[in-house]
């Protein structure tokens, strides 16, 4: 079941979300080359403790770190350690936190040093199709319509998405309902309505969508070694639009129409009423 959440909710999930944004700044300038990615993580934790917040991903189902960080070929779930990061790496960056009894969850993907031409575009095209996506998180549309515009988005740019993990529902639990592909025919159930909150997050990768998993049970790569890109916001559609609750400022991208941030405007008008759900398969 999907868990419509109410105003004050929505409000609460901002305050978290407006946390987890203000880690990635400073988190991005570390990531140059020479850090461990051990050291990223260890900068993650202290920012998100110091603001009052539980790191989410510490303990959960067993992950051993605060935070995911997944270099090259490594798509989703990699666990910082002892790995230096090198200049033309692409470097994923997967951020969640739980403030006041919610979940924030956030993404970005940065090119360290001098990058290839392709791992440039690849990054460039990973971030279009969340916007793309996020645009289409209309009240009174379709699940489908995100997923639809996503993957017509990457794989027009000769890019694919990865089939195997997904985005997801997110409020009291990292994972409720609904799962969010990446891909789908538009005017795919459920439909989208005020009140719901996604983590959409495009999982991209150069070559072929196939992916497997490393030894440790976490790692996510790409079965042919081709990059793989990852962006993600955490949204809530409320009667006006799809608002981001994890909005970064990033100056490649300017505010998308229908996708407000959660600092402007008045209050979402959404319902009072909430269930319970938990998918499976879904990414952090």
């Amino acid at each position: 079941m999907i868990n419509l959440k109410t105003a004050h909710e929505i409000d609460l999930m901002a305050r978290a979300g407006r946390l987890l944004a203000s880690v990635l700044p400073p988190l991005q300038e570390a990531c140059k080359p020479g850090v461990r990615t051990a050291d990223l993580d260890r900068i993650a934790d202290k920012l998100i403790r110091d603001g009052g917040a539980i790191p989410g991903f510490l303990g959960y189902h067993g992950f051993p770190k605060s935070i995911c960080v997944s270099i090259n070929d490594e798509a989703v779930h990699g666990i910082p350690g002892t790995r230096k990061v090198a200049s033309g790496d692409v470097v994923s960056l997967d951020l969640g936190l739980v403030l006041d009894g919610f979940w924030a969850d956030v993404g970005i993907t940065v090119g360290v040093g001098k990058i290839s031409k392709e791992a440039d575009r690849l990054i460039k095209v990973t971030e279009e199709a969340l916007y793309v996506g996020i645009a289409k998180a209309q009240p009174g549309g379709y699940l489908g319509d995100i997923s639809s515009a996503i993957q017509e988005h990457v794989e027009k740019a000769g890019f694919s998405v990865i089939r195997q993990f997904v985005g997801h529902g997110i409020g009291r639990q990292m994972h409720e309902d609904p799962q969010v592909p990446n891909f789908g025919a538009p005017g795919t159930p459920p439909r989208l309505k005020p009140g719901m909150t996604l983590a959409i997050e495009p999982m991209v990768n150069a070559g072929s969508h196939e992916v497997y998993m490393k030894p440790d049970g976490w790692t996510i790569c790409t079965v042919d070694g081709a990059l793989s890109a990852y962006f993600e916001h955490t949204v809530a559609i409320t009667d006006k639009g799809p608002l981001i609750l994890t909005a970064l400022s990033s100056p490649s991208h300017g505010e998308l129409p229908g996708a407000k941030r959660r600092d402007e405007g008045t209050s979402p008008k959404v319902p009072a009423g909430r269930s319970n759900g938990h998918p499976s398969g879904a990414s952090h």
